[in-house]
């Protein structure tokens, strides 16, 4: 049996809509502006379930998931770390609008 590649990182759910993000500016209260792989500047919140434990500053490679009834709106689901984005960035899984961690 062929062995499959396995990643270290986690990647987005297409099935739920989620997307990589780079943050642009931090807002205050929690609340950012994300550059998303499809090209819209959408305002981020970071849930109360995770605020307390995810330090997000500007750069920072993210995974969002818009919301079904505000597309220019959208959730924080997770942050990568900057080897975690590196490592996306060299394996060819970040697009290339937002591959800026490259070598």
């Amino acid at each position: 049996m062929e062995e499959e590649e396995t990643l270290r990182v986690p990647l987005p759910d297409r099935n739920k809509g989620e997307m990589f993000g780079i943050v642009d500016k931090i807002l205050g209260g929690g609340r950012m502006m994300v550059m998303c792989a499809d090209g819209k500047s959408r305002m981020a919140r970071i849930p109360g379930k995770i605020k307390r434990r995810m330090w997000i500053k500007e750069g920072d490679l993210v995974v969002i998931r818009p919301w079904e009834f505000q597309d220019e709106k959208a959730d924080v689901v997770y942050r990568y770390t900057r080897t975690q984005a590196s490592y996306l960035s060299k394996n060819r899984k970040l697009p290339e609008l937002l591959d800026v961690f490259g070598q």
